[in-house]
């Protein structure tokens, strides 16, 4: 019989098991990892605006997509285009970010399955006689890890073409050059910190739903439990 099992700690460790997925998700696809340096409007651009705003833009670069402003035509508070500047994977611009790529891929694939995954745990808790929180755990440090490569891997992409068109030419493998890093990149970073804690979280998460307490309502007859 399934017995539904809700505790303070379970539960936020499966929103916290969501949140992460999603971050990481967000990072990934945003084109925010890379600020280039500034690039001033044309002066046909500059006559196109509205009030004649002569403020610098500053095109952004991400692991397979970009961000820039498109010259010689109407200019209006929509005047940045946003897309993959890769149509394919062999067309990413430096082997380190095929490679980041892969790795966060792998990272993102697992936690979004433990996320996935998290949602019923409170009415399975075991697999094949393993704690199911224990198996999410794991697998979401080995995640956790992926992250980690993929992250180390990115800066040594900076000395690509695609990278010093963005940059200028003092940029090169772990030196930005005139570029700054994006809020995607410090999102990326904040999330794989979140994952590790996600991952040690879960010991509690077991800790709570097979608790004395638990054991108790069960053999009461209850099917819904839930517990601070």
């Amino acid at each position: 019989m399934c017995h539904v099992i809700v505790t303070c700690r379970s539960m936020l460790w499966t929103l916290l098991s969501i949140v992460v997925a999603f971050t990481e998700l967000v990072a990934f696809m945003s084109a925010d990892w890379l600020i280039g340096k500034a690039k001033p409007l044309s002066s046909e651009d500059m006559d196109n605006r509205m009030g004649g705003s002569q403020e610098p833009y500053y095109p952004t670069l991400g692991i397979y997509g970009r961000c820039t402003r498109i010259s010689h035509m109407q200019l209006s508070r929509r005047d940045t285009l946003c897309g993959p500047y890769a149509e394919n994977f062999n067309e990413i611009a430096s082997g380190f970010w095929q490679a980041t790529a892969i790795f966060l891929a792998l990272g993102i694939m697992i936690l979004c399955t433990m996320a996935f995954v998290s949602v019923f745990t409170m009415c399975v808790q075991s697999i094949m006689k393993k704690s199911i929180f224990n198996v999410c755990g794991l697998l979401q440090g080995i995640a956790g890890l992926f992250l980690i490569l993929g992250l180390i891997l990115y800066p040594a992409g900076w000395g690509c073409q695609k990278a010093i068109s963005y940059c200028g030419p003092y940029a090169s493998a772990y030196k930005l050059g005139d570029c700054s890093l994006g809020w995607a990149f410090y999102t990326a970073i904040g999330g794989t910190i979140l994952t590790f804690i996600c991952a040690v979280f879960s010991v509690q998460a077991e800790i709570a739903t097979s608790s004395d307490k638990v054991q108790e309502e069960i053999e009461e007859g209850k099917n819904l439990i839930c517990l601070l």
